[in-house]
């Protein structure tokens, strides 16, 4: 796995903490974009091997759901709720054009790994861990 995947995993989420808005706001109907949000914080300091995946790891559940006729299963009830805000599962053609982005197969990665980590408990390092990686990859 390269460094850079690992910061975009990292930081995945980081603009659920920059947008703004409340914590459940899937809620209330509002999809916040914290990809878009995350992806807009972070060009400044990575390139695209980064941010790429960042911004795709919502495109890259919503392409999921339409490839792997069992990947639905694994949601969460709050992954499901906002999968419907975020527009549901791609059409053919949308796949089509997900599959052409050249980091569309590290966004799926990001998002099968990002479904992984959603275990109550899980045992993972610190993010002093993750320092050497994140000053290596980030300007």
């Amino acid at each position: 796995m390269s460094d850079t995947l690992v910061v975009a995993a990292l930081l995945h989420d980081i603009g659920h903490l920059l947008h703004g808005l409340p914590e459940h706001i899937a809620d209330k109907g509002i999809d916040g974009r914290h990809e878009a949000v995350g992806e807009a914080w972070l060009a400044p300091q990575a390139g695209p091997a980064v941010t790429e995946p960042l911004r795709l790891h919502v495109a890259a559940k919503r392409y999921l759901c339409a490839v792997d006729s069992d990947y639905m299963a694994l949601l969460s009830p709050a992954s499901i709720k906002s999968l419907r805000l975020q527009g549901g599962p791609y059409t053919d053609d949308e796949v089509e054009a997900f599959e052409k982005n050249p980091h569309y197969q590290d966004a799926v990665r990001l998002r099968r790994w990002d479904d992984q980590a959603k275990v109550a408990g899980l045992d993972v390092p610190d993010l002093a861990h993750y320092r050497s990686v994140l000053e290596r990859v980030l300007v």
